[in-house]
């Protein structure tokens, strides 16, 4: 009897496990059989990389409604937006007589707001309610500048020339925290939001201070190179904080060790004017004088994300949403910008076989991006010309004077003159 050898195939490795998914399909993944998948594999990337490119359109919508400048608003009224609608739910036309500097919600919901004006006012936000009146006043002695809410307690924090806490059941501040041998106008607050009992400002006489509201007292005091506009605290490393600084720069600290910044972020050709966390704490968004948005990846210096538009003016807020897909931003020009976070990110339902083609595409774009052409499309941005001239200028002094430095060491006596990090530079004393 003769054997004859036949193949045999369970027809269940070919069909779909359900219904709808995707044909199976077998593959040879002997790599010698495929000599040409490394070429095919960077052609991809290189397509991917294209892609985003193209798709890269960041601008949403532009919020009108203000007359002035965008910080809180410098015409003094307070417009809650729906983003999602992007109409307005509350308008209060003269919520403060002048400029309004702080904004910030309390626990129930409400908006606190602070003004030249030297008053802080508590807001409704349901549309229902009578928005002409404000639900409390809180008067002060002094025009306040920047104000924050607690994270867990009714209290609020102001400053103007010290730091007020405030209790919302109370018209008068429950406590003044000061340094002893400071005189300054604070500029900006925050409380942590994991360690909520600490607070930090910075102010106009260049210096940032760290301050317990356990203990009444001002903590720490470092006088920096540079004055600083904002300030923000990591929303996952809770020692970690962000600085935007009059010289260009933002710098991260570590509380633990104020002597030298963690992480200089080189980018903006002009003052930075805020700053804020995207609430993953991988990345943050800054705002400046040059007129453009930035958004940066936590660790990464240089060459971040740069959106812009022809109308826009000096940027003087920016905020991420709190699911971290989206940007604010407040100009000088009175509108309030919506951007996407990423700028080539698809709006509305992604199916699951989109986002597996999306993912396929990043890791891609990541494996090749060393590669010449590769790395040119993913590094290229388009800046406005007035921009790109400054930034060229200001490489050129940044050249001149590093020349300057190496030609001066060089004629001085060996061992007397030595270069200073940059890293080394940004604090001068720290006092406690």
């Amino acid at each position: 009897m003769v054997k004859i050898s036949v193949l045999q195939h369970a027809p269940e490795a070919h069909l779909p496990t359900r219904p709808g998914d995707p044909t199976p399909t077998s593959r040879n993944l002997n790599p010698l059989m495929h000599p040409f998948a490394k070429a095919r594999e960077r052609t991809r990337a290189l397509n991917a990389a294209k892609m985003d490119r193209i798709f890269a359109k960041p601008f949403i919508d532009s919020l009108e409604g203000h007359l002035d400048a965008v910080s809180g608003s410098w015409d003094g009224g307070v417009i809650l937006n729906n983003l999602s609608t992007r109409k307005p739910i509350v308008k209060i036309p003269q919520g403060h007589k002048g400029k309004i500097s702080g904004l910030c919600f309390n626990l129930d919901g409400k908006i606190l707001s602070c003004g030249v004006d030297r008053n802080v006012k508590l807001w409704a936000t349901d549309s229902d309610a009578s928005s002409e009146k404000p639900l409390a006043v809180f008067p002060g002695k002094v025009a306040f500048n920047s104000i924050d809410h607690h994270r867990h307690d009714p209290l609020f924090a102001t400053a103007s020339s010290t730091v007020q806490i405030w209790d919302e059941t109370k018209s008068a501040p429950v406590s003044n925290l000061t340094f002893p041998t400071s005189n300054e106008t604070l500029t900006s607050i925050r409380f942590n939001p994991s360690e909520p009992s600490v607070l930090s400002t910075v102010g106009t006489d260049r210096s940032f201070t760290l301050y317990d509201i356990r203990t009444s007292k001002a903590e720490r005091r470092s006088i920096l190179t540079f004055t600083s506009n904002a300030l923000a605290w990591s929303p996952t490393f809770p020692t970690t904080l962000l600085l935007a600084s009059e010289d260009h720069n933002l710098y991260t600290f570590d509380v633990r060790n104020m002597n030298e910044p963690t992480m200089i972020y080189k980018g903006h050709v002009a003052a930075v004017t805020s700053c804020d966390w995207a609430p993953t704490g991988d990345g943050f968004v800054s705002g400046g004088w040059d007129r453009t948005v930035r958004i940066w990846k936590e660790g990464v210096g240089t060459r971040p994300e740069v959106y812009h538009t022809k109308r826009m003016q000096r940027v003087t807020s920016t905020v991420f949403t709190y699911d971290a897909r989206f940007v604010v931003s407040g100009s000088d020009d009175g509108n309030v910008r919506i951007w996407k976070a990423k700028a080539s990110d698809k709006l509305g339902v992604v199916t699951a076989r989109e986002r597996a083609a999306i993912e396929y595409r990043q890791s891609l774009v990541e494996r090749w991006k060393v590669d010449g052409e590769v790395g040119r499309i993913v590094r290229t941005r388009h800046l406005p010309k007035s921009v790109q001239q400054a930034s060229s200028l200001k490489h050129t002094m940044l050249d001149a004077r590093r020349v300057k430095e190496d030609r001066r060491r060089k004629h001085t006596r060996a061992g007397e003159s030595k270069p200073k990090p940059e890293r080394k530079k940004v604090v001068i004393q720290e006092q406690t």
